[in-house]
């Protein structure tokens, strides 16, 4: 028995997940919303094969042979992630499993509707039935984890259990709260008014899509669609697509969305052509992928050295609204620090804060401590205590996440994770490359090459703190990041 006979197995599940792949795609972006209900029966049957496909008998006895066998690297990466993707599915029932994916597409619609109307008791139904299920799996996939939220957790971030993102988060909490408050007592006051004026959409499209490819989005490879929540999409190296969001008067989220979608593409493009249609053909984890977006998102995008050399190409775009707006505005605007309420227009120093709150609920949530008809006021609550700030309504305050409605339980820390695993990799490109040069002078394959040589062309071949440790010569390490924001802001409002 060899690497080959696990190979047909490799092939049909990756043609099934391209095909589920594609499904969700076309929900986000083009299907009618009639649809959903004669859909979802499909995604049904293919979640099912595809379950099937991964927890076979025959599988898993190649990959237990394959177990005792001199592999590449790669092979056993792939091997080690199969055999945890059985030991996570073989106790799940098929028929439930099958049952749960039909009901997460459907959840999905809901949600889009009770956002769009401001009802949550419309979907708080689907969020109960949803909250109950992933419980019940993660029940039945527990070994030695401490409690039901660490199951899911691995499930994104392998490695990272309540323990350490309780401590993460508290050093967060301890150094990110007092500074926003310093900054909010602080007489600077930055004016961004500029951002909130009438811009053309088909202008942002232009220049999004050609923002897109100076940072190193490859058209050839990829697409650019509209859908209500930016995401990324990635069938394999080939095929990678983001969607991005437009509003007439608000240019900055547009330019930020593509720029952060670009990055999770550009992570996906650059992943080796050998592991690409594999269990490991994508990023390592979702903090890693995370940190890959938000690197050129935040600590590249929103730079003095980024919009140097293009800066000038916006305001020629839109010269009414920016002719008289200098650099150092225009620098100061995208970095301005006022807390709000959507998690997605969140500026950088208290984004972890929006994080922080979904994590405390969804903790409780597994821990069985909410009652459901009252979750919007505890998210209410939190945003009170955390940002000083009340949602007025459930659209813009509980409903404003696609994720619950979609199953990602354990998802939303590896936001916060990336953005720290972002900043550990740029302390250690300050100290080893020219990357602010790089950045200054437009030179993005360089920078595009060191990411793929020492990150994106692994795919999950190696675990986070793997690849921080070979690039960065120490695994996740907090700091970096708490100095990265401290420094940062500390200049930009003159404090201290």
């Amino acid at each position: 028995m060899n690497f080959q006979d696990l190979q047909t197995y490799i092939d049909k599940r990756q043609a099934l997940n391209q095909a589920l792949t594609l499904f969700s795609w076309d929900q986000e972006t083009e299907a009618p919303e009639k649809s959903m209900a004669l859909t979802a029966k499909s995604v049904g049957l293919l979640s099912g094969e595809l379950f099937k496909t991964i927890t076979d008998p025959k599988v898993k006895e190649i990959l237990l042979e394959l177990e005792k066998q001199e592999l590449t690297i790669s092979q056993k990466a792939i091997v080690k992630k199969w055999l945890k993707d059985i030991r996570d599915l073989e106790k799940i029932p098929a028929q439930k499993y099958q049952e749960h994916q039909e009901r997460l597409m459907i959840a999905q619609r809901v949600w889009q509707k009770a956002k769009l109307e401001n009802n949550y008791q419309l979907f708080m139904p689907y969020l109960k039935e949803i909250i109950a299920t992933e419980k019940e799996f993660a029940q039945y996939r527990k070994t030695n984890e401490a409690c039901l939220y660490d199951v899911v957790l691995e499930d994104y971030e392998p490695g990272f259990h309540v323990e350490q993102l309780d401590e993460f988060f508290n050093q967060l909490k301890e150094h990110i709260v007092p500074l926003l408050k310093e900054i909010q007592a602080s007489p600077i006051k930055i004016d961004k008014e500029y951002n909130y004026k009438h811009y053309s959409l088909n202008k942002q499209k232009e220049f999004n899509r050609w923002l897109a490819g100076y940072v190193g989005f490859d058209f050839k490879k990829g697409v650019i669609k509209e859908s209500e929540h930016p995401f990324t999409t990635e069938f394999h190296n080939h095929d990678v697509r983001i969607t991005t969001h437009y509003y007439k008067n608000n240019l900055e989220s547009a330019l930020f969305s593509t720029i952060h979608e670009s990055g999770h593409a550009i992570y996906e493009m650059n992943i080796d052509d050998d592991i690409t249609m594999t269990p490991v053909g994508s990023g390592a984890s979702m903090g890693m992928h995370e940190s890959q977006s938000r690197f050129y998102e935040n600590i590249i995008g929103r730079s003095e050295e980024f919009w140097k050399p293009v800066y000038p190409r916006l305001q020629t775009f839109f010269a009414d609204n920016l002719e008289e707006v200098s650099l150092e505005q225009f620098v100061q605007g995208i970095n301005k620090v006022e807390a709000s309420l959507i998690r997605t227009e969140a500026d950088e120093l208290t984004y972890p804060l929006h994080i922080m709150i979904r994590y405390e609920l969804e903790k409780k949530m597994f821990a069985g401590e909410v009652d459901f008809e009252k979750l919007p006021q505890l998210w209410n609550q939190l945003y009170q205590e955390y940002l000083g700030i009340t949602p007025q309504n459930d659209s813009e305050g509980i409903l404003q996440d696609i994720h619950w409605a979609g199953g990602s339980f354990g998802y939303f820390p590896s936001y916060a994770l990336g953005s720290a695993i972002a900043a550990q990799i740029y302390a250690h490109m300050q100290k080893t490359t020219a990357v602010a040069d790089w950045v200054e002078s437009g030179d993005f394959q360089v920078l595009k090459k060191y990411l793929q040589e020492y990150i994106h062309q692994y795919g999950a071949i190696y675990q986070t703190n793997e690849l921080l440790e070979k690039l960065t010569g120490e695994k996740f390490n907090p700091k970096y990041y708490i100095e990265y924001l401290t420094n940062k802001f500390t200049k930009l409002y003159h404090l201290r």
